[in-house]
C-alpha cells in the first residue's frame, strides 16, 4: 500500500457517529440508493449469483441483494457497520461479512460474479491504492463478472456546499476551501469528525478501471442534478415528482456536459479474461 491515508482518523470518526445506517433510507439517500439499485439491476446476474459488497457500510445493498436471492460476500473496515449488518440480517440471508479492506481482500481468485465497490474508491487517499483496490476486485472476480465502482464527482463539494448548503454563510474560508478541493481532488474534513473524501472527474474513473486492468463498460452521472436540490427526498416520496426526478437522471446520465453535475458517478466495468500473469505462471 502508498502510505498513510491522512483523513483515515476523520474517516473513521465520521462513521463512527453510526449515522450511515440509515442515510439510504432519507434526504438525498433516497435517490442515491434508487439509482444505484437500477443501474446494478442493469447488469448484475440472475440470483443466485455471488456478490462481493466491499466497502458496504452497514450492508443496505448487502441486504437487498440478499432479499433477491444473491449469496453475499460483504466486507467494510468500520466495526460498527458489521456489527450493524449483522443486526439486520434475517433467516434465508446468506450473507457473510467481516472486517476487511479493499485493497486486501480475504477472497479466493475468481470466486465471485460481481464486486460493490460503492465507498472505497473515495475514501482511498492515493491514486495507486484505488488502481490496487480495483485490480483486487478484478482478482476475486470471474471472467465475464461486472465491477460497480462509484466516485464522489469533484464539482460536488461547490454545488452541494456552496449552492444548496451555503457553507460560505457560516464560514468566511469557505469558498477557498471549495477552490481548494476542486484543484486538489481531495476533501479534507471540516471538523474532526466530519466527512472526507476523494473526489473524481469522469475521465479520472475512467483511467483508474482502465489502470486496473477492467473494461468500462459504461459510466454514468448518477443522481443528476437533481441529487442537489435541498428538497429532493420530499419528492422521492411523491409519485409524480418521483418519476419526474427519475426520468431526468436517466436522460441525463450519460449526456458530457452535465454528466458531473451529479452528486456520484459510476462506473460498471468487466472481467474479459483470465488474468494474464496466470498463464504465464503455469509449468
Amino acid at each position: 500500500m502508498t502510505g498513510i491515508d491522512p483523513h483515515a482518523e476523520a474517516m473513521r470518526a465520521y462513521y463512527g457517529r453510526g449515522e450511515e445506517q440509515t442515510r439510504l433510507e432519507q434526504g438525498h439517500g433516497l435517490l442515491e440508493f434508487e439509482r444505484t439499485i437500477e443501474i446494478l439491476s442493469r447488469h448484475l446476474p440472475d440470483p443466485p449469483a455471488r456478490v462481493a459488497d466491499v466497502g458496504g457500510g452497514p450492508g443496505r445493498y448487502a441486504l437487498w441483494l440478499a432479499e433477491r436471492g444473491y449469496e453475499i460476500e460483504h466486507r467494510d473496515l468500520i466495526g460498527l457497520h458489521v456489527e450493524q449488518l449483522k443486526g439486520s440480517l434475517k433467516d434465508g440471508h446468506r450473507v457473510n461479512t467481516a472486517v476487511g479492506d479493499a485493497r486486501a481482500l480475504t477472497l479466493p481468485d475468481e470466486s465471485v460474479d460481481g464486486v460493490l465497490l460503492l465507498g472505497p474508491l473515495y475514501h482511498i487517499a492515493h491514486h495507486q491504492d484505488r488502481v490496487t483496490a480495483l485490480r483486487e476486485a478484478r482478482r476475486i472476480l470471474t471472467p465475464g463478472g461486472v465491477v460497480f465502482a462509484a466516485a464522489i464527482s469533484r464539482w460536488a463539494v461547490r454545488l452541494d456546499g456552496s449552492l444548496r448548503l451555503r457553507g460560505y454563510r457560516d464560514d468566511p474560508a469557505f469558498e477557498r476551501f471549495v477552490t481548494e478541493s476542486e484543484r486538489s481532488g481531495s476533501l479534507p474534513p471540516i471538523k474532526m469528525d466530519g466527512f472526507t473524501a476523494v473526489t473524481h472527474r469522469p475521465d479520472d474513473l475512467a483511467a483508474e478501471i482502465m489502470d486496473a486492468g477492467l473494461r468500462l463498460a459504461d459510466l454514468v452521472g448518477l443522481e443528476g442534478p437533481a441529487g442537489f436540490f435541498p428538497d429532493v427526498g420530499e419528492r422521492m416520496c411523491d409519485d409524480e415528482d418521483r418519476r419526474a426526478v427519475l426520468d431526468s437522471a436517466r436522460a441525463l446520465e450519460r449526456i458530457p456536459e452535465v454528466i458531473g453535475a451529479s452528486p456520484h458517478l459510476l462506473a460498471v466495468a468487466t472481467r474479459d479474461s483470465p488474468d494474464p500473469g496466470a498463464a504465464a505462471a503455469q509449468p
